[in-house]
């Protein structure tokens, strides 16, 4: 096959020419598969950022973002764990309200679901990893059984629009398929996957080679969920079936509570474009973005941007003053990502400095031991300032935000099991029920979704001497 004039003369024009310099080396499906790359490329873009990386002061960039965080304020907009009966009634009442709007049909579930299960000595998509502790039901289905738990108590179907990457999408498909969606219609999930972006040496203005045929790429960031809801039509799906609000969630936290009705219900009262569920951090170290106001505005700092004198700072009660950590849980509009995409609102790119493997000059593949790529990702969270109203709501830490993200230590399987071991047993103690000392019982949101439901339909004198999954 004989390289397009027009790929030629874009590649010259970008100083990219090496990205075919195999290319009468490989068979004509490698060549197909090479060329449907490169006509994917935002080749000027590229040239943007790269341009941006290579121009930009760190100095400066640096003293910038300390002068920001300097005046980060607790979110303005917040709305507190209850702690009166008047707070307790404005639950009440926002749950009602979230309920409703479930009853009608006007909620829609986002995943996120892009990543790889690397961090974890898992070679499949992290949604696949084995969570249960006693049953070892992946991710994947704790989310789904929640959704189908929610969707029957509502008498109406919650869509499930699940965003995978091209390292999880087919694997991500396959699995729902051979698990029957794990319950869910399948005519209410929606694949569709987010975009990627070149990998770039980090020295030079050069795309590297995974292999002679393939570009080395990686996700585009979990911000990239707004042009890809645009791109593959998700958005005319979710207006097409009177979705007005949709809740957005990652795929490593199993007790993140699935379109809570009371976080949607304050969103819908409060007309808010975006709304984040924060937690409070376990420390001034932990490295967690924290939702903040600067010159009034709703924003996430990153962890890393905020200066250690500015992270330690305290109230005057002795607590720490930006203490919102982001869980990554929101809940947005419909009409706010539509104008977002309408509007052609693009968000930052953010630079990762990261080891990639691809060839060397020789056309020899190379296993990095340090970083010599940089990637690009755009966040979600940048879409904050463009809200006219953005809702903070503080969770509770120990039920609702149990990540997976680490093999051992902090936030690892271990941390997220032991986890949901304590909160199932709470539930049926609450419930009058007795758990044996070292009996581990699992509750599937089938069976009950909280501590009311389960209170509700567990028999009268319960006891658990061993082992038991209540489905």
């Amino acid at each position: 096959m004989q390289l397009p004039q027009s790929i030629q003369e874009t590649l010259s024009q970008y100083g990219q020419t090496h990205l075919v310099r195999w290319w009468d080396d490989l068979d004509e499906t490698q060549q197909s598969s090479l060329l449907a790359q490169l006509e994917e490329i935002d080749f000027p873009l590229m040239e943007r950022l790269i341009a941006q990386r290579d121009a930009s002061d760190a100095d400066a960039a640096a003293a910038s973002s300390h002068d920001r965080a300097a005046k980060a304020e607790p979110p303005e907009n917040l709305l507190r764990l209850p702690s009166t009966d008047a707070d307790q009634s404005d639950w009440n009442a926002a749950e009602s309200r979230g309920l409703d709007l479930l009853r009608a049909g006007k909620v829609g579930a986002v995943l996120v679901a892009g990543g790889q299960g690397t961090r974890l000595g898992f070679d499949q998509p992290k949604g696949m990893f084995p969570i249960g502790p006693v049953s070892n039901k992946m991710l994947f289905q704790f989310h789904c059984e929640q959704l189908a738990a929610r969707s029957r108590d509502a008498g109406q179907p919650i869509p499930y629009f699940i965003m995978t990457s091209a390292a999880t999408h087919a694997d991500t498909v396959a699995c729902f398929e051979e698990n029957n969606y794990f319950g869910l219609p399948k005519e209410d999930v929606y694949f569709f996957q987010q975009g990627s972006m070149p990998a770039v040496d980090h020295k030079e203005p050069t795309i590297l080679l995974a292999e002679k045929h393939r570009v080395a790429t990686s996700p585009d960031g979990h911000g990239g969920i707004l042009k890809a809801l645009a791109r593959t039509g998700m958005l005319d799906i979710m207006q097409e079936r009177g979705l007005e609000h949709l809740y957005y969630h990652q795929v490593d936290n199993p007790t993140a509570i699935m379109c809570d009705p009371v976080f949607l219900g304050f969103h819908e009262q409060q007309g808010s474009d975006m709304s984040t569920k924060v937690v409070a951090k376990e420390s001034a170290a932990e490295k967690m973005g924290v939702m903040v106001s600067v010159d009034g505005q709703t924003e996430i700092i990153e962890y890393s941007d905020l200066p250690d004198e500015r992270a330690q700072a305290t109230d005057d009660e002795g607590g720490l003053l930006l203490w919102a950590g982001n869980t990554a849980i929101h809940a947005f509009s419909l009409a706010f990502l539509q104008r977002l995409n309408r509007d052609g609102i693009d968000l930052p790119y953010h630079i990762a400095h990261k080891p990639v493997p691809c060839l060397n000059e020789a056309g020899e593949p190379v296993e990095p031991d340090d970083k010599n790529a940089n990637k690009f990702e755009q966040f979600i969270f940048d879409a904050l300032p463009e809200a006219k109203t953005a809702l903070v709501v503080e969770a509770d830490r120990d039920r609702e935000f149990n990540p997976v993200k680490n093999a051992e230590g902090k936030d690892s399987p271990a941390t997220s099991r032991d986890a949901m071991i304590r909160l199932h047993r709470q539930w049926l103690q609450d419930a009058g029920a007795e758990v044996a000392d070292g009996v581990i019982v699992e509750i599937s949101p089938l069976y009950a979704l909280d501590a009311r439901q389960l209170a509700a339909k567990l028999p009268t004198g319960s006891r658990f001497d061993s082992n038991t999954v209540l489905e």
